[in-house]
């Protein structure tokens, strides 16, 4: 019988074997599959950060607005557009008013628009989980507090109230 000679490996050979391939691939998709979720979770915890951030700034801006005019935006429209819209609680916000909340573009002592803006643009700021800028006025007092109208997304505040949500039925509880 002939003698039977195995080929070792010698130290000129190039290259990797198939199995020192595959266990290279095994590890990187072990640490893949532990770091990519981690990322994830980084971009949704940014998201909600930014989303209380700005709704504690807006319901900040509509506290300063009430103590200073004994009523919340909207309520009772601002001399140009009627109670309980959007616009006459963005125009109360963005433009100076005076105590009645009547807005005007410009500040002026003898007509008393010396109050605001309290906001920089003529815009509610976007609401970050969807990206929208909507804002619903409720103007009744609800007992048991204010609930989100679906998954719309945007703002949804109260004028009796002053009660500011994210509208939208799984981030109302912020």
């Amino acid at each position: 019988m002939g003698k039977v000679h195995f080929r070792t490996r010698r130290a000129k050979d190039p290259g990797f074997t198939l199995v020192e391939l595959l266990i290279v691939v095994i590890i990187l998709s072990i640490l893949a599959v532990v770091v990519i979720p981690q990322f994830t979770n980084t971009t949704d915890d940014a998201r909600l950060a930014a989303a209380d951030t700005a709704l504690g700034n807006m319901r900040a801006v509509v506290d300063l607005y009430y103590a200073q005019h004994a009523e919340y935006p909207s309520r009772n429209g601002d001399g140009t557009n009627a109670a309980n819209s959007s616009l006459a609680f963005v125009w109360q916000l963005s433009r100076y008013t005076d105590n009645a909340g009547v807005a005007a573009l410009t500040t002026d002592p003898n007509t008393g628009t010396i109050y605001g803006p309290y906001l920089k643009k003529e815009e509610v700021p976007l609401e970050p989980l969807t990206d929208s800028r909507a804002l619903e006025i409720e103007s009744v007092s609800a007992a048991l507090g204010m609930t989100a109208s679906g998954v719309t997304g945007g703002w949804k505040f109260n004028n009796q109230t002053g009660q500011f949500i994210i509208n939208h039925t799984s981030w109302e509880s912020r």
